[in-house]
């Protein structure tokens, strides 16, 4: 589709809906063409009808004798050809009614118009294809994320549900705007591996109501997998490294420091989770005071699961899936 562009039909920024007029290209050359093919039926259905006729004087002329069948058969030859050819002038006004249709560019979904990238007057479609504007579906938002392939069959082996709930949040930087938090659901998943990155992609579907958040935005994406595991969740702070494996801090029943060696199957920036078999439930984890800490030190513990345990860290963060999402 080419031509000059001769009107546009919304402002930059506009809320567009699918269907909506947006451009209009020169129809002068397409409605010639189309003028022309109307014309060719014309003609050929007149021609058509002048061989229909023909047919029907010599079938009376062949069946009394008096015309060889043979000319008959000859007429009837021509009419069927016709009427071929006024199946293809059809074909070709509707392909000329088509051509003329996309002079008129109207937007293929919902969504925010982005700056117009042609001016009136300009020479669009020439020899190639011409970025008119950008249509961006901000409501609703899709968040896309990689869990690596290992991560990924953890999730396909411990998922509670077909659907798995998740929300996305935005943290600026700057101190004066408010992180974000958005509800959805997991709705995509990649069945191919990223032989570069050994991720596979997926997909967050979420809503934008508001449209306060624009396509391209960093955010993190949490994705509730189950509750339906036993585990042990540490802050990720008090778990160190050396040549054995990872160890927490734990208080002895003699108020002393001891290290215990942990298996970490999960970590985020919130917490670390590890099964049963090294922590159990009513461990006494240090979390303070970790830089002057070694084994056997004597301290003197005081309880802040309350303020500080994981169930404490889950609230303030709003990481509990069972609550209202706002």
């Amino acid at each position: 589709m080419s031509g000059i562009l001769e009107e546009i039909y919304y402002e930059d920024g506009d809320h567009i809906e699918k269907g909506q007029k947006l451009f209009k290209i020169e129809q002068t050359d397409y409605i010639a063409e189309l003028e022309l093919q109307k014309a060719k039926k014309f003609r050929d259905l007149a021609v058509l009808n002048l061989a229909l006729a023909d047919v029907k004087r010599y079938e009376i002329l062949a069946k009394e004798g008096l015309a060889p069948q043979a000319t008959l058969e000859s007429y009837q030859a021509q009419a069927e050809a016709y009427a071929a050819d006024i199946k293809y002038d059809d074909a070709k006004i509707e392909q000329a009614e088509l051509m003329l249709s996309y002079t008129i560019v109207r937007a293929p979904i919902d969504g925010q118009a982005s700056r117009r990238l042609v001016d009136i007057g300009n020479l669009v479609g020439k020899n190639e294809s011409t970025l008119l504007t950008t249509i961006n579906k901000v409501n609703p938002l899709y968040a896309y994320f990689a869990p690596s392939e290992e991560d990924f069959q953890r999730i396909a082996q411990f998922r509670s549900s077909e659907v798995m709930p998740a929300y996305v949040d935005l943290n600026y930087q700057h101190k004066s705007l408010d992180t974000q938090r958005v509800f959805g659901t997991v709705t995509f998943s990649d069945n191919t591996v990223d032989p570069g990155t050994s991720t596979i992609s997926m997909r967050v579907e979420f809503p934008n109501k508001n449209e306060v958040i624009f396509p391209g935005t960093f955010v993190y994406v949490n994705v509730f997998v189950t509750d339906k595991i036993p585990l042990i969740g540490v802050p990720p702070q008090v778990v160190f490294e050396d040549q054995q494996g990872k160890f927490v801090y734990v208080v002895d029943k003699n108020n002393t420091a001891q290290r215990v060696y942990v298996k970490p199957v999960y970590e985020t920036r919130f917490f670390v989770l590890m099964k049963l078999d090294t922590l159990k439930e009513g461990d006494r984890v240090i979390i303070n005071g970790l830089m002057r800490l070694k084994p056997d030190l004597k301290v003197s513990p005081t309880d802040v699961t309350d303020s500080k345990g994981i169930a404490a860290i889950n609230k303030s963060n709003d990481l509990d899936p069972m609550q209202t999402q706002k």
